[in-house]
């Protein structure tokens, strides 16, 4: 069940926030600008729109273990989740995101997350934020 958004930002509030060093992946636009704001850096992946579309279909497979598919749902889901790459699309896009990107103070880092997991960690632990 998806938690109420104060709650979300409450509990991320609590348990990263004190720390010294946390990490904080996805999407908070429009909810969780709070906790952002207390970043430091932000790491922006993007993806072939095909590519991403894959990934998440055999990120399903493998999350359902074998359950079978409502079709009609996963074909609204799929749907849903090409908008992504749609510039008229209203809803959680890389039109949003770009913008929500525009309005950090945070240094942004790109990566084309089509590159080996550990490339990109190298690129991340390599990277001098604001030099």
């Amino acid at each position: 069940m998806k938690r109420a958004e104060a709650d979300r930002v409450e509990l991320m509030r609590q348990v990263f926030v004190p720390r010294e060093a946390w990490v904080l992946s996805g999407s908070t636009v429009g909810w969780g600008e709070e906790v952002v704001d207390q970043c430091d850096a932000i790491v922006f992946l993007t993806l072939d729109p095909d590519e991403r579309l894959r990934r998440l279909q055999a990120r399903e497979v493998h999350r359902r273990d074998g359950q079978t598919f409502d079709e009609e749902s996963w074909s609204a889901f799929v749907e849903w989740a090409r908008g992504y790459d749609d510039p008229s699309f209203n809803g959680r896009s890389r039109v949003a995101h770009e913008k929500w990107l525009a309005d950090r103070r945070q240094p942004v880092l790109r990566l084309d997350s089509a590159a080996a997991p550990e490339a990109l960690l190298n690129q991340v632990l390599q990277w001098e934020p604001g030099r």
